[in-house]
């Protein structure tokens, strides 16, 4: 029998049409009269610039656009899914089409301009623009990329702090008793910061030999308490193509957690946000194979990092992974190839397995034809011969999500045959920050609970 949670209400952090207590920066992009108000002028712009009383548009500049336009998008489609190949899925339909009307939109630009007098350039190239940010914005809304201005102007207006900094000196920590929760024990101190810190840290591959990005590190409020709470930690991963950044950007995970730890007296677990790719386009399947030693990075160098340079529970009981899509695949691989490091996993959006766009391509290209090096490490063979008793596990799936959603049921099938204490989480929406946003905000009382932190 599957165990099917569905959380209730919609997610905190969920953006609204229109908040004018909060401002223009946190009007939403991705629902209201904003989006909407973009399409009608995207689509009117887009029909002045089909219109011409000129036979000769009608009978040849126009017709040459479309086609010129498809050629593009053909181009486009096939250069990503077959040629390049940096996702291992191929473009979403919808996105597809949108960049289509987006090419349609630059040459019917093109072509128009020659035709027109100097004077009537500005506003076609002004339509043209208003075509192109329609095809952003619709795309934009697929993903949920962006729910607010805020979100997308929040590699400038994010405020960083320097670890050191925020870490302070290490100092006497707080004992907590067999049976007991850290929040049963806690109290918070007077002039407690309200919100916690977010520093931007290199984590190296010391071990493993892998150059990751930047790493980003939240500390909530609790950390500086004397003494210190020994915080669970939470390793945290973006999607491929992706980046540690968007988590903070997209993901707003900076007011996520200082949300949670208004909610829970300046506690909350200490969040590293990692880098499993390399690059934006690089996919390294998080394993170690001949494509680097991500599993060696994120199971040995960041676990030492982290208990090197913070002051942090150490048990695996307390040490929690996640990620979303590709991140998500990522996490349950740690969960299950490295569980003396990770006991609790949360699975967004995740596969069933890691894959360059098929199982033998995976094989030939990352284990030099060995399939056995692959089943070695891949998880559902891992769970099929081995069992996790003490390993717990959510599979965050969108219910509209018609690619990863089945594969995430049968991931999570497999770890309840593996012996795991696992829930099937089911959310609204389909492959995009609409699902993975709330995918891991209403997961924290779960992951809280899990690592010991919360009751």
């Amino acid at each position: 029998m599957v165990r099917i949670r569905i959380p209730d209400g919609p997610p905190r952090l969920a953006a609204g049409p229109l908040d004018l207590a909060a401002g223009p920066l946190d009007w939403s992009l991705v629902s209201g009269w904003i989006p909407f108000a973009v399409l009608a002028a995207g689509l009117c712009a887009l029909a002045a610039l089909f219109f011409s009383r000129r036979r000769a548009w009608w009978a040849r500049w126009a017709p040459a656009a479309v086609v010129l336009a498809a050629l593009l998008t053909l181009l486009l489609q096939v250069a990503v899914d077959d040629w390049l190949q940096p996702f291992p899925d191929p473009l979403p339909t919808e996105v597809v089409l949108w960049a289509g009307v987006v090419a349609l939109g630059l040459c019917l630009t093109a072509f128009r301009l020659p035709l027109l007098r100097p004077r009537h350039w500005l506003p076609a190239v002004l339509a043209g623009l208003l075509v192109v940010l329609m095809g952003a914005s619709q795309i934009n809304r697929h993903f949920d990329q962006y729910p607010t201005a805020r979100s997308a102007l929040n590699a400038w207006l994010q405020k960083t702090t320097r670890l050191s900094e925020a870490t302070g000196t290490a100092g006497p920590t707080l004992a907590v008793p067999p049976g007991k929760a850290l929040s049963e024990v806690w109290r918070p101190p007077a002039g407690m910061a309200d919100t916690g810190t977010i520093s931007r840290t290199d984590i190296p591959g010391t071990v493993s030999g892998f150059k990751a990005r930047s790493a980003y590190v939240y500390l909530p409020p609790a950390y500086r308490a004397t003494p210190r709470p020994l915080l669970p930690v939470l390793v945290l991963m973006a999607g491929q193509p992706g980046s540690p950044d968007e988590w903070i950007n997209s993901g707003r995970l900076v007011e996520m957690m200082n949300a949670f730890a208004r909610d829970h007296q300046g506690l909350a677990p200490v969040v590293a946000v990692v880098d499993p790719l390399g690059s934006q386009f690089a996919n390294t399947l998080c394993l170690d194979s001949r494509l680097g030693n991500v599993q060696t990075y994120l199971a040995t160098d960041v676990p030492d990092w982290i208990r090197s340079h913070l002051q942090v529970a150490g048990a695996r009981t307390s040490w929690a992974v996640s990620g979303l899509s590709f991140g998500g695949t990522c996490s349950l691989q740690l969960g299950v190839n490295a569980p003396q490091v990770y006991g609790v996993v949360n699975d967004i959006s995740g596969q069933d397995a890691p894959t360059l766009g098929s199982r033998q391509k995976t094989i030939d290209k990352a284990f030099g034809g060995d399939a056995a090096a692959y089943e070695k490490v891949n998880p559902l063979d891992v769970m099929a011969r081995q069992r996790f008793p003490d390993t717990k596990a959510a599979f965050v799936a969108g219910s509209d999500d018609s690619t990863y959603r089945p594969q995430q049921r049968k991931a999570y099938e497999a770890a309840v045959k593996a012996g795991m204490r696992a829930e099937f989480v089911l959310l609204p929406g389909g492959h995009s920050w609409a699902v993975w946003r709330p995918g891991l905000e209403r997961q924290l009382p779960w992951l809280s609970r899990e690592t010991g932190l919360i009751r």
